[in-house]
């Protein structure tokens, strides 16, 4: 299975994007948003039993899915590019993969605040996170993620973070959304990442020779 990791801060269009690398290859998409939204009607979020169920539903879809051999999967996640647990994780799902004889992608996505804020009440991610639809508090919080944390890499290539650290050596795309449509995103992800889509055998992707 080809794992696509795609990362970034919260409304910087990694589902969207997901989406359409999806359409293009017959992946499946595992958004954060899918293990979030069920568990929160049952658990605040970040408390423990929230954090079990849904990091560990995330962790054996991917389990899952790798064993059971899809072609490819993406997957989304915000990383907290200095936190360890946000970098234990990402090995993690990264080993999953590998031991069984996959591969996997990081894409990361990068757009300016101005342009996540306006993202953040789009009529798309409205519709698929539900915890989103308390705008003020939305907003709030993404404004307060902005300021605690880091949540992209040195756009230079020379942070020294620890997932800066993670990402030498792997499969790593760095794209700038802020004035690029998800399909503009998608096009650059599939032709530079070489994943070519073989419809008659269920979206099977390969790499090019």
């Amino acid at each position: 299975m080809r794992l696509v990791v795609v990362f970034g801060p919260p409304a910087v269009g990694k589902m969207t994007v997901g989406r359409e690398i999806c359409a293009r290859t017959g992946f499946k998409l595992l958004h954060n948003h899918m293990t979030i939204e069920p568990v929160l009607e049952i658990f605040p979020f970040g408390s423990p039993p929230f954090d079990r169920i849904s990091g560990g539903l995330r962790r054996d879809v991917v389990r899952e899915a790798a064993e059971f051999g899809l072609p490819g999967l993406v997957l989304t996640f915000v990383w907290g590019i200095e936190l360890e647990g946000d970098a234990e994780t990402v090995a993690e799902y990264d080993e999953i993969v590998r031991s069984r004889g996959g591969t996997v992608d990081y894409v990361e996505l990068y757009a300016d605040l101005e342009v996540r804020l306006e993202r953040n009440v789009t009529a798309e991610r409205l519709e698929h996170k539900r915890s989103k639809r308390d705008l003020e508090f939305s907003r709030k919080n993404l404004l307060d993620l902005e300021e605690t944390f880091t949540l992209n890499t040195d756009p230079s290539g020379t942070g020294d973070t620890l997932a800066d650290r993670f990402l030498v050596g792997q499969e790593h795309l760095r794209v700038e959304t802020s004035q690029l449509q998800a399909a503009e995103v998608a096009d650059r992800v599939v032709a530079e990442l070489g994943i070519l889509a073989e419809p008659e055998l269920g979206g099977t992707a390969v790499r090019p020779a």
